[in-house]
């Protein structure tokens, strides 16, 4: 039974929910992957009298289709849509019936008007909490546009296909059989790839702003929240909304609430902005910042100026890169920084993790009940773990675990095949033959952008003061991009909310800004 009585009640709920009737096209064989599928669909079937199954030949086997009476929609499930997937299995089959995706308006009518054929396949893990908004977002394209048709492709089932084309990450999307995007992407990014984001001329009209905040992560939304709350024009400028967050699994830290996942999060987070007059300008990267008069100007990369009294930056940080030849050769294609998305792509391969802090060390532990062998590498000459997670380890048969450790290299042709290291004990080099290198070395803030016209310090964190405040009058920051000790999320949003107070404190001391 691959449904068990809980997740049934749940189903029956929201296959009550179905407006109109959906037929099931199912291509299956007598392998082990197409019963369960064929067990899944017929209790769909079962559970609802506005489902119908027939069979048909798919191009992959197994798959099966979600359709209206009497019309293809193009949305294909290849495999078995479990786990992290069954969420958009219950989507697609709740939009073919007839229910409206829960998007703007405005995304809606791009969609519709796209006029060309387009045939996306994404390949998926069925433990990546990332997969899911993609696939969704696809899927959605599929039921307003009949031009657009879109597979889910689980990489575990489609193994052969998977290790053909190289795919060494998910979600891995194609376009007519052209890679088109990895990693987390929203409809509103689907499109800007599809035909281009909003230009400079589309924010020319733009008033000044009282606070203007650049990031849209946990710090950036609290500030915005926070300075909407005091009734004043606010904006928030994203490269995308949800930050690092959309890269995080399992969110256990979060007080009061036991268990979230980062994708989650993040559309919660958006969500709750939206509660506000808050002008969201998503998918705009910031490239620079100058204090002019009375005003602080904010440069985009599409070449508009955005102005504003004042300003919060709440950029965040990114992982930290090893920096050494092969690395970015063989991004996605066996070098991977998110051991939960990726993982099951290496299932029974060797791999390796660099980093021996928390992370590299959860990763490694991860990877060890997928992989056939895991080489855990710290530059140091201890782990820095906490020392559970080192018992843990260390009671792993299938992990080697190599302090003083310095990468020196990545290897392979169309795809990692090993990794070089310098033994800084014995000043020997070593090479290991692998499939796959995870990277976990900790975080680099996203300040370069400002050059030197905010105050950073050596590691590139800005300088704040116990209010928020940098150097500049009137420019406050927030969260992983700054000199706080710790990063965490909800310190990120503890400070969100304090340079966003701070940030309102310092207009209402400001007259001759409140006037203008």
């Amino acid at each position: 039974m691959i449904l068990d009585e809980a997740l049934k009640g749940q189903l029956a709920q929201y296959l009550e929910m179905l407006e109109n009737d959906i037929e099931i096209k199912v291509s299956a064989s007598d392998d082990e992957t197409s019963k369960n599928m064929m067990e899944l669909v017929e209790t769909l079937s079962s559970m609802s009298s506005k489902i119908n199954v027939e069979e048909t030949e798919l191009k992959r086997t197994p798959s099966f289709s979600i359709n209206r009476k009497d019309e293809d929609t193009g949305i294909v499930f290849a495999g078995v849509p479990l786990g992290q997937e069954f969420t958009s299995l219950i989507l697609a089959l709740l939009q073919v019936s007839g229910r409206a995706p829960k998007i703007d308006e405005d995304l809606v009518e791009r969609i519709k008007n796209l006029d060309e054929e387009l045939n996306f396949e994404t390949y998926i893990s069925l433990s990546c909490q990332v997969c899911p908004e993609v696939v969704q977002a696809l899927n959605i394209m599929s039921v307003l546009n009949p031009k657009i048709a879109h597979t889910m492709i689980d990489g575990a089932v489609f193994k052969d296909e998977v290790d053909k084309m190289n795919i060494r990450a998910v979600p891995s999307a194609y376009l007519n059989g052209e890679p088109f995007g990895d990693g987390w992407m929203t409809v509103e990014e689907i499109l800007a790839k599809l035909v281009g984001g909003p230009d400079a001329s589309e924010f020319e009209e733009k008033d000044p702003f009282d606070m203007l905040v650049v990031g849209g992560g946990p710090g950036g939304a609290s500030a915005a929240i926070y300075g909407a709350r005091k009734g004043i024009r606010t904006g928030i400028v994203a490269e995308r909304f949800g930050g690092q967050i959309l890269d995080t699994a399992t969110i256990e830290n979060f007080i009061g609430t036991k268990s979230t996942q980062g994708p989650q999060l993040a559309n919660q987070l958006e969500e709750h902005v939206k509660e506000y007059d808050v002008d969201i300008m998503n998918l705009q990267q910031a490239t620079h910042l100058e204090k002019k008069d009375d005003f602080i100007e904010i440069g985009l990369e599409n070449g508009a100026t955005l102005k504003s009294k004042s300003v919060i930056i709440a950029t965040g940080a990114r992982w930290r890169t090893i920096n050494v030849p092969g690395e970015e050769e063989f991004r996605n294609n066996g070098v991977a920084y998110c051991p939960h998305c990726d993982g099951p792509l290496f299932a029974g391969k060797e791999v390796a993790v660099i980093g021996g802090g928390n992370s590299g060390v959860e990763a490694a532990i991860d990877l060890a009940a997928i992989t056939e062998h895991v080489t855990i590498l710290e530059y140091s000459d201890t782990m820095k773990a906490d020392s559970v997670l080192l018992d843990r380890l260390h009671s792993l048969e299938n992990v080697t675990a190599v302090v003083n450790a310095q990468t020196t290299e990545i290897t392979g042709t169309d795809t990692v095949n090993g990794l070089s290291y310098l033994n800084r004990e014995t000043n020997t080099e070593e090479h290991i033959e692998l499939a796959g290198v995870f990277v976990q070395i900790g975080l680099v803030p996203n300040t370069d952008w400002l050059g030197d016209t905010v105050e950073r310090n050596k590691f590139g964190e800005i300088v704040i003061d116990d209010h928020g405040a940098t150097n500049i009058p009137g420019v406050y920051a927030a969260g992983d991009c700054t000199d706080i000790p710790y990063n965490q999320i909800i310190t990120s949003m503890g400070a969100g909310s304090l340079a966003s107070l701070s940030a309102s404190d310092y207009l209402v001391r400001q007259p001759e800004l409140v006037k203008k």
